[in-house]
């Protein structure tokens, strides 16, 4: 409406100075109407270039009409009411992805929502997740089970269907579209939990949180030192606030999948991570302890300081949904014991289990692949 409107002011503005050098304004009859018709042409070119300009200008996601593969109509008019009916205080909110694959009965998303059900303190969380959709069947599934989901339809992918595997095309198309989505929710002014959904949600991680950091990352392996930068981040877990330095750290992020391509984003963040664009962008980066923030790669031994366990280092969503179950179980004979039992004899997992093949495979396709496809 509002590009509308300018288009019309242009046009206007073009009579009315065709007007002004009419005959009866003092000009000659043929000379004023040669130079009537060279204004009025000039304008009209003028307002042809204009329009798109206008039109970049005032939406809210001018990166993702540049790539001209977006729902806009989806991302502009629902994504902003659902950030704000599930926000905190704060404007944080949690964000996990969802496919058909994960989505059915019995898979990854029932086990997801389960764990903030019987995890400690994780119960009211659930009312700030926002699920996002990326195709029809899961974002149907979602309205079944939870409040607040989002369908991000992307026009030249449809991650509809089977399991995306671990490098297949597919996959990293659905890895590099998370990471521009989540750029517009920084955009919009909202600060971000993103866990993928094969993370179980045991504590509230958020007092676990450092308070001085812009972008805070789980790691499949930690050194110890939380901003040592030669830690082995894992996408799958951060936590995002919104700020000049988070969304242009995001840009560039997603601009670098140009010079390493074949990778997905979080091989790229491990390329990246060092560079001193980073450092002139001022982000505050840190490195989340697998002590809180454990997964298969490396467990989270102590149940009484778990927050969020991954079932990272395993390929293959029946591997992934068989070692999931068992951690719940796992998770619910802790629960259940005597609070001096649990202080005295911290309990173990027994994962991972059918995922311990894959076990040492993942991380190998992660630290050196050299723009080769994972197999």
């Amino acid at each position: 409406m509002a590009t509308t409107m300018k288009l019309s002011k242009i046009i206007s503005s073009a009579t009315e100075i065709t007007a002004d050098m009419s005959p009866e304004s003092g000009g000659g009859a043929g000379g004023s109407a040669t130079l009537r018709r060279r204004v009025l042409t000039a304008t009209l070119f003028f307002a042809a270039i204009a329009v798109p300009f206008f039109f970049l200008n005032n939406t809210a996601y001018p990166f993702l009409l540049l790539r001209g593969s977006s729902s806009m109509e989806n991302e502009g008019g629902n994504l902003g009411r659902i950030l704000k009916e599930a926000a905190m205080e704060d404007k944080s909110v949690i964000i996990t992805t969802l496919n058909e694959a994960w989505a059915t009965p019995g898979s990854v998303f029932d086990l997801f929502l389960e764990s903030f059900r019987i995890g400690n303190q994780t119960h009211g969380l659930v009312d700030h997740l926002v699920v996002v959709a990326l195709d029809q069947k899961a974002y149907n599934r979602c309205l079944e089970l939870h409040p607040h989901c989002f369908l991000l339809t992307t026009g030249d992918v449809d991650f509809s269907g089977g399991e995306k595997y671990f490098m297949s095309p597919d996959y990293l198309k659905m890895m590099w579209r998370r990471i521009l989505f989540l750029r517009s929710v920084l955009q919009l002014g909202y600060n971000f939990v993103f866990t993928d959904a094969d993370i179980m949600w045991f504590r509230d991680p958020f007092p676990r949180f450092y308070k001085d950091a812009d972008f805070q990352i789980s790691c499949d392996r930690f050194n110890g030192n939380s901003l040592d930068s030669n830690n082995c981040p894992n996408g799958g877990f951060t936590y995002v606030k919104s700020n000049k330095r988070t969304i242009e750290f995001y840009k560039l992020w997603y601009l670098s999948r140009k010079s390493y391509p074949g990778l997905h984003d979080q091989d790229v963040l491990n390329m990246i991570k060092h560079q001193t664009s980073i450092t002139k962008i001022g982000l505050k980066m840190r490195f989340l302890s697998t002590t809180y923030f454990g997964g298969f790669c490396e467990i989270s031994k102590d149940l009484n300081q778990v927050c969020t366990m991954h079932a990272n280092c395993c390929v293959g969503l029946d591997r992934k949904v068989h070692d999931l179950k068992l951690m719940l179980e796992d998770w619910r004979k802790y629960v259940s014991l005597p609070v001096a039992m649990k202080r005295s004899k911290p309990s173990s997992w027994r994962v991972p289990q059918v995922c311990l093949e894959t076990f040492h495979q993942a991380p190998l396709k992660r630290d050196a692949p050299k723009g080769k496809k994972g197999n």
